[in-house]
């Protein structure tokens, strides 16, 4: 695996925390279960940038699945419970958990999910950020 670059020029100040995240994010390990997608949707009038995360949780019900949010990232965990009174003659779909982990930009929103089908769907919104644009006077020292 390929390190990122450090972050260390000297033009790029207080940007530790995007080094941490990108350390962070290279070090998960994931088998890709479940797939997913990340689609950008339009942005309205009404509504900022929005972000729509799917996931392919066929047999998952609504109680199995979790989503959280700790620290700007984004948890989603699924846990199913093997039935044991069950008798298989041949066993293709298993019972088994995962968790996918989506690290979040600062003032990324989660809007809410939904379940339809087999699809977990979470929205994201991302916020339009505020330009600032600020003027710092000069103190003039002899």
């Amino acid at each position: 695996m390929t390190r990122l670059p450090n972050l260390n020029s000297p033009f790029l100040l207080g940007f530790d925390d995007i080094e941490r995240a990108l350390d962070r994010v290279s070090r998960t390990t994931s088998d890709g279960y479940p797939p997913y997608n990340i689609e950008r949707l339009q942005r309205s009038e009404a509504d900022p940038e929005r972000l729509r995360i799917t996931l392919a949780v066929a047999g998952f019900t609504r109680d199995q699945l979790d989503i959280t949010v700790e620290e700007n990232q984004l948890l989603i965990r699924g846990r199913q419970v093997e039935d044991k009174d069950r008798q298989y003659l041949h066993r293709g779909i298993a019972a088994r958990q995962f968790q996918r982990t989506f690290l979040l930009a600062e003032g990324m929103q989660v809007l809410g999910a939904d379940l339809k089908n087999g699809l977990l769907s979470v929205d994201l919104a991302r916020p339009e950020p505020e330009r600032v644009i600020r003027k710092i006077d000069i103190t003039a020292r002899d």
